[in-house]
């Protein structure tokens, strides 16, 4: 295989990036990954009109190394490794380069993290709190808050949640998830109450000179972004709360991980969550194996130390 053409380093990045968006249809969320993490590939380089088919597979290796003093973490590291991967893929398919060196790239190996998750009563506190503490919009708070519980939903999938994705009676939504793949998703009895109450105060917000379609908006008629979610949650978590710090994505993990406790086929669980490969549900069976072996601990008179 011949080289087509020399191209620079980040002419690649930019034109990658650009494919990524744009062919593969990959959500601003994870362009945006790609970016960071190449952003980080080209300052170790260090000259960004660097010939592509110059950078050699030491060049790769020096990278990573320098990612690992800088002290992060292995799933950070893992996620940079996939990103130059993916960009020296594309430019031996482009032909900007006779060889690939990323293919000498290996992983490293990361520690295996059960996913974090609330307790059903952890659950009933937190959705409780807005009500309770009103340290921000207690309608609005509550119906995020139940929402994210009951449907399971990614944050960036509510964040993203317009009126018109809601059916007519509110117990169900259609949303946009990775790889631009719409589901159904499902809202419980409370959750869909607590939309109702948050709905009728949410009026008084938007004005018909600057409508937002958006269903979760801020105090001052701007559409909440993911970064504020995370911020309401951390509110709510933090010590003037539950003094128990939790990401939003806990809800999810709580969902999924109720589910499988109480039978649910994981087949359907997959579906809800909008996993495109199994495996990443599975995660969750293992958690709730965890919770056996810890139940049986602590209440069985021999399974203590």
């Amino acid at each position: 295989m011949s080289i087509q053409t020399c191209i620079s380093l980040c002419h690649a990045v930019s034109e990658f990036l650009i494919y990524l968006a744009n062919v593969r249809n990959l959500s601003p969320n994870s362009v945006t990954a790609y970016r960071t993490d190449l952003s980080h590939f080209v300052r170790y380089i260090g000259d960004a009109e660097k010939n592509i088919a110059d950078i050699s597979v030491s060049d790769l290796r020096g990278s990573i190394g320098f990612l690992s003093k800088d002290g992060k973490k292995a799933t950070s590291i893992n996620r940079y490794i996939a990103a130059v991967r993916a960009l020296f893929k594309y430019c031996y398919r482009m032909r900007y380069i006779d060889t690939n060196p990323a293919l000498e790239l290996k992983t490293v190996k990361a520690p295996k993290v059960l996913p974090r998750f609330m307790t059903q009563d952890e659950v009933h506190e937190l959705c409780s709190e807005p009500e309770t503490k009103r340290l921000l919009w207690p309608a609005r708070d509550k119906a995020l808050f139940s929402m994210l519980y009951s449907s399971g939903c990614r944050v960036s999938e509510i964040a993203d949640l317009c009126m018109q994705d809601l059916a007519a009676d509110y117990t169900a939504a259609v949303v946009l998830g990775k790889g631009n793949k719409e589901r159904q998703v499902f809202f419980s009895e409370e959750a869909s109450a607590a939309l109702r109450e948050y709905l009728l105060e949410r009026t008084r917000y938007i004005s018909a000179e600057r409508p937002v379609q958006q269903v979760f908006i801020s105090q001052k008629g701007h559409a909440l972004s993911v970064r504020g979610i995370r911020y309401i949650v951390s509110r709510y978590s933090g010590i003037e709360g539950t003094n128990r710090p939790i990401s939003p994505h806990a809800f999810r993990h709580t969902f999924a991980t109720t589910l499988l406790t109480n039978g649910a086929d994981i087949r359907i669980v997959q579906e809800m969550l909008g996993h495109s490969n199994i495996s990443t549900t599975q995660r969750y069976t293992h958690l709730t194996t965890q919770q056996l072996i810890d139940t049986y601990t602590n209440a069985h008179p021999h399974g203590g130390n």
